[in-house]
This record gives C-alpha cells, structure tokens and sequence, in this order.
C-alpha cells in the first residue's frame, strides 16, 4: 500500500514537473519568435519615418528662395537680370502698357530636357495666379502659357553654353532620351510653396511624394547625354516651374481703391500669400519628358519657335 502511494505521488510530481517545463517552453519560443519580428520590423520603420535626404535638400533650396525678394528687394522693378543671366530687356519689351515677348534666334537651337505638367494640373494654378495678380498688374505681368508649365531638368545645350549638333546627332540624342525616359518612373508631386524671386518670377516649388526622383532623372540624362554643358542651370534636386513674371510696379485696380505700395515687398508677400492659401499641398502627376528643341531664346517660356518630342515615362526595367 505504500509503495503504491509513493509511486501514485512520484508519478503525479513528475506530470507536473512535466507541465511546467511544456508551458515554459512554450512561453519561451513564443517570447523568441515576437523579438525575432520586432526586430526585422524595426529596420524598415526606422527607414521609413527618416527623413529623405533629396526632399530635405529640397526644401533647403526653397527656403533660400523664399529669402530672396527680402534680401534682395523687388530688382526686377529696376529691370534687373533673369535667373539666367539675361536682362529683362532681352526678353520682353512694354509698348503702351503692354508686355510683348522678345523673341531672339537661339543659335545653335537649345536642346532641353523638361517634365511636362499637364493641364489638367495646370490650368486651375493658371486661372488662381491670374485672378490674383491680374487686378494689380494688368498688362505689366507675363503669364506662363498653361499648356507649357515644364520642369526644367536637363540641357544639352544652352544659350550660355552652347553645343551645336548635327541634325543626325540631335535624333540620336532624342533616341537616347526616349530610351532612358521608359525607364523613369511617373512622379506624383505636391505643391510644397509659391514664391517670387528678386527677379519677379512667380514660381511653385514642389516636393516628389513618388516615382523617379529628379535627382536620378538629372543623373541618367546626363549618362545619356556625354556632350552636354558641365554646368547646368539649375540644381540637380530642384522641381519648380514658372506661373509668370512681373514686370512693373503693382497698380490700384480701381480708381477708387488707394493702393499701399509704400512697402512694395510685403504688398508682394501678400498676394503670394493668398495663391499659397490656395494651392499649398496640391497634387498633380507628371508622366511625359520632352526633349525640345527651342529655335527662339527661352522659346518655351515665352511661346517662340520649338519642336518638341514627347515621351512618356514608361517605369520599365533597365
């Protein structure tokens, strides 16, 4: 009998010990197994909440482009030079009030390599920048056609530097461009601000939300593209596009309005403040390059001679 009970008892202790050591076990590797995917899971958190180095340099750039009219003032009312070291002068004229475009021969033609915005993106940012400084400007302002808002991104020649090519070197040129463009990914973009410069652009500068970064669109053109001018005419992370440009003092809209143009710059900031109002944030996607060939100086800006030679960015495999 007591055997019987010593061994019922050692039996019980060891089912029990048993138990014990199964569910420890069990705690264990299911413990293990959660640090495991923790730990793969951290990595990628970690990459996608730190900031991007190209959006970052992006702002860094309109940052400095926002300070320009303060630190500069409004040059443009003194019929200062352009962004690309042309003076007002050069590429347009007022006749009565009335800006006309100074359309000059570009020789060699320009070749430029832009992102097109189309205008289903377009024109709703036309229509806001024209009823808000149209009333101010009337005929001293130069609107950007809305049917050619561009990104520039990549020259093979420009009217500072000029490289003359063969109208056979020019198609080869055009061939490697559409080649390389089937690769680029389309961009969705966000308006990130309006500014004005010093020079009296009105320009939008975007961020990249995804697709092909600017960056890499410069570097493969360039790739591409072996003869072109080693300095080019913007930086490489840059994404803006022209609205217009003004090119006289604002005005009252009505003979009854009093005008404060006292402080001709903060009169400025506040009508790019309310076009920021507007379309700070605003989204569009861009999914052609043009490679265009400007026969007339600025052709794209100011509505000269061109051929342009769309290609739609395909997002293939290299």
């Amino acid at each position: 009998m007591t055997g019987r009970t010593v061994t019922s008892t050692w039996w019980t202790h060891s089912k029990t010990v048993a138990l014990i050591w199964l569910i420890s076990a069990f705690c264990f590797f299911t413990l293990f197994q959660m640090a495991l995917h923790n730990s793969s899971q951290t990595p990628s958190s970690t990459s996608s909440n730190s900031p991007n180095p190209n959006t970052e340099r992006r702002s860094q750039l309109y940052d400095k482009m926002g300070r320009d009219l303060d630190e500069h003032g409004a040059a443009f009312l003194k019929h200062g030079e352009t962004s690309q070291s042309l003076s007002l002068s050069d590429i347009f004229t007022l006749k009565d009030g009335y800006v006309t475009p100074v359309l000059k021969p570009a020789n060699p033609p320009v070749r430029a390599n832009v992102l097109y915005l189309s205008t289903e993106f377009s024109v709703p940012i036309a229509e806001a920048v024209k009823n808000i400084f149209n009333p101010y400007f009337d005929k001293a302002i130069w609107f950007q056609n809305s049917s050619l808002y561009h990104f520039s991104m990549f020259h093979a020649s420009h009217h500072i530097v000029p490289v003359p090519a063969t109208t056979e070197e020019i198609e080869a040129e055009a061939s490697s461009v559409e080649a390389v463009a089937a690769t680029f990914c389309p961009l969705k973009i966000v308006l990130d601000r309006v500014v004005l410069t010093s020079t009296g652009v009105l320009l939008g500068c975007w961020q990249v939300i995804s697709g092909t970064d600017p960056i890499t669109i410069r570097a493969k053109l360039k790739n591409v593209l072996p003869h072109a001018p080693e300095k080019q005419l913007y930086d490489a992370a840059i994404l803006h596009t022209s609205f217009a440009r003004l090119l006289g003092p604002p005005k009252a809209p009505s003979p009854t309005e009093v005008l404060k143009t006292s402080d001709n710059v903060q009169f400025f900031h506040e009508l790019v403040d309310r076009l920021n109002s507007q379309f700070r944030g605003f989204k569009a996607v861009v999914s052609e390059l043009w490679y265009v060939e400007e026969y007339d100086v600025l052709a794209l800006a100011l509505n000269g001679r061109m051929n342009i030679r769309k290609f739609k960015l395909g997002c293939s495999t290299e």
